[in-house]
């Protein structure tokens, strides 16, 4: 079955940096597109990038443009979500998702970043 496990989330001041990564297991990689989503608590999980399949097309939500950057490797099914100068409302829990056509059909089980003052 599809499995997606989110990794490299954690604590860091405000300023910092993480890098948080997905491996893909049980699809055909190449064919999907990519996407990181995450929701804070009491809110609605939100969009906050994604990567075309051959990684060239990247997008991201207007809060993280210019901090954070999307990257993937198709040989080890891997993305990956460089997040730079963190701050207090980008704490969540960041989920890993695959979209084939229209909509992200598999989700991860999601990874807390909580970055403080």
């Amino acid at each position: 079955q599809v499995q997606l496990v989110e990794s490299g989330g954690g604590l860091v001041q405000a300023g910092g940096s993480l890098r948080l990564s997905c491996a893909a297991s049980g699809l055909t990689f190449s064919k999907y597109r990519m996407g990181w989503f995450r929701q804070a608590p009491g809110k609605e999980r939100e969009f906050v990038s994604s990567i075309f399949r051959n990684g060239a097309d990247t997008y991201f939500a207007d809060s993280v443009k210019g901090r954070f950057t999307i990257s993937r490797d198709n040989a080890k099914n891997t993305v990956s979500l460089q997040m730079n100068s963190l701050k207090p409302e980008d704490t969540a829990v960041y989920y890993c998702a695959a979209n084939r056509s229209s909509n992200y059909d598999y989700w991860g089980q999601g990874t807390q970043v909580t970055v403080s003052l």
